[in-house]
């Protein structure tokens, strides 16, 4: 009976080695997100995090790594590009010059809405692959809401702009420039001390920057100035040799969560802007519309950014011109859809 006993706990014991042996162990990823975990698009990078754990049934665990505490708005794609982090979100235009062909989607051409300018951003990398970003696994892209001019003092013309120092980031500085004012090039996370400490007179971004990043709180009104209305592109990728590593049906379900998420994110952005249109009001701030005649007059000053652009791509054998083109064709292709 004894012997029979032994016999049976060694079965057991044997079966248990085995079955852990061939067990699926979890992939563990860290995901590094340079806003803050408060932010309104910290939670939907969260929320997707959940899902894809969710639909590989635990085999993927990903940690979450917000504000910038791993790798710095600036260093996230080469903290993604050399295995720091596994997965990433930051902007194209922390790193000025390194992505020309993406840097089209910054300029500013007129975004209605942030649904609308996540759908062109992605449209343009699915045409165009630019080999800019061969070296990680694009997951998707998303992109804010017009971005509009906020100010420690009232501005309704180009006049009472000229000269001031205004907080600006990529091809937003030259919008700045062009419209004769002083670009101060800064990630977001610093916006908030500069302008309360008087190193910077206003900023450029998206009104939801007013809230999300409690920047009302240093300025006095926002000029809404939509018809120039630039957008920041922004990346969710992931590392190449862990991208290659994961099995297919787990690819499948990152690939099919990140394109749900692309909308996820634009209506979050949308979200946020109404948020932060009425927070900037709540605190007695002013919304400045700009007139016909003065609208006109912004929109002109800036156009020569296209030309610049198409040109110097060119220069480059990258085709920004043909970029341009598809970039406006595609805001009014989904400036329909999403009113």
């Amino acid at each position: 009976m004894k012997k029979q006993l032994i016999v049976i706990l060694s079965i057991i014991a044997i079966l248990g080695i085995v079955a852990s042996g061939t067990a699926k162990a979890a992939t563990s990823l860290t995901y590094s997100i340079f806003f803050p975990s408060s932010h309104g698009q910290a939670k939907a990078g969260e929320a997707w995090a959940k899902e894809i754990e969710k639909r590989t049934n635990g085999q993927v665990k990903i940690t979450i790594l917000a504000g910038g505490s791993l790798t710095p708005a600036d260093q996230v794609y080469d903290g993604v590009l050399k295995g720091i982090s596994d997965l990433g979100m930051s902007c194209f235009a922390y790193t000025r010059g390194r992505f020309p062909v993406m840097e089209v989607l910054d300029l500013p051409v007129g975004y209605p809405n942030g649904r609308t300018a996540t759908a062109v951003a992605n449209a343009v990398y699915k045409q165009f692959r630019p080999r800019e970003l061969d070296g990680v696994k694009v997951l998707y892209l998303h992109a804010h809401g017009p971005g509009l001019l906020h100010t420690t003092r009232p501005v309704a013309t180009l006049e009472q702009l000229k000269g001031m120092k205004i907080r600006s980031t990529g091809l937003s500085a030259k919008v700045v420039s062009h419209l004769g004012a002083v670009p101060v090039a800064m990630p977001q996370g610093a916006t908030y001390e500069a302008l309360q400490k008087g190193v910077v007179e206003g900023t450029f971004g998206p009104i939801e920057v007013l809230k999300g990043w409690k920047q009302a709180e240093v300025v006095k009104s926002t000029t809404d100035c939509p018809e120039i209305g630039y957008t920041t592109a922004m990346f969710v990728v992931m590392n190449l040799k862990k991208w290659n590593a994961l099995p297919k049906d787990v690819q499948k379900v990152f690939e099919e969560v990140s394109n749900q998420w692309i909308d996820v994110h634009g209506k979050a952005w949308d979200n946020l802007d109404m948020e932060g249109r009425k927070y900037t009001l709540s605190l007695g701030n002013k919304i400045i519309p700009l007139s016909k005649t003065e609208s006109a007059r912004w929109k002109k000053a800036v156009r020569p950014m296209l030309t610049e652009y198409s040109q110097t791509t060119a220069a480059k054998g990258l085709p920004g011109q043909k970029a341009v083109v598809e970039t406006e064709k595609l805001i009014k292709k989904y400036g329909k859809v999403y009113k």
